[in-house]
């Protein structure tokens, strides 16, 4: 009897010291615990913000209106945007733009017209320049307006060169648009009545030619 008194008090001895260790144990175990945030612990799960992201291009307007000095006054004029191989400009009412060719005409008299050709960024402008001096020396006497612009559309052109003679005006520019892109432009501008529908539309026109990107 006393034998089985005394293996009960070892049984209950041995099972509180059990207890015991198991606690201690289970309290060294610190829980493992999500982040209060909720945001995942791998960066790159991470999906990029508005603001890191490329923005795209903006494009340009399909029509803008642009003020213009007409045989009325200063009127606003809208000009509906072209696309050409290469670049890009805004065409006012009674011109035909060829895409193709790349040239802006008067579309009651094609005589009037401006060849315009986007220039590689290596070109060399001393050779341009001895090339159409040549050229327009055939038509008249040549004279150099290169550098600013005053009270012209397209503001400066590092060359500009123009003859006149008795079929008309002829110009040869090298001009460099707002993003640093250079163009070519070959004008040619007869004498007649309608010398004057031409001139101003034109170049305003000219002044808005970007290069695609």
């Amino acid at each position: 009897m006393k034998l089985k008194k005394k293996n009960r008090y070892w049984i209950a001895v041995s099972l509180f010291i059990l207890v015991i260790m198991i606690s201690a144990c289970s309290a060294e175990i610190e829980p493992e615990t999500k982040p209060a945030t909720g945001v995942s612990e791998d960066p790159s799960s991470v999906p990029p913000s508005s603001e890191q992201e490329s923005p795209e291009e903006k494009k340009r307007e399909e029509t803008k209106s642009f003020e213009m000095l007409t045989s009325e006054g200063n009127q606003s004029v809208e000009g509906r945007l072209h696309y050409a191989e290469g670049f890009s400009l805004y065409v006012f009412e009674k011109f035909t733009f060829d895409a193709d060719t790349g040239r802006l005409s008067l579309t009651s008299n094609p005589d009037y017209y401006v060849d315009i050709k986007p220039l590689p960024a290596d070109y060399d402008l001393d050779q341009l320049k001895a090339a159409a001096k040549e050229d327009l020396s055939e038509a008249g006497k040549v004279t150099d307006y290169s550098g600013e612009l005053v009270e012209h559309p397209l503001g400066f052109a590092e060359l500009y060169l123009q003859s006149s003679g008795v079929e008309g005006i002829s110009d040869y520019m090298v001009w460099t648009s707002e993003q640093g892109d250079a163009f070519e432009f070959r004008l040619h501008n007869p004498k007649s009545e309608e010398a004057s529908n031409f001139a101003g539309p034109v170049l305003v026109s000219l002044s808005t030619v970007q290069k695609n990107r």
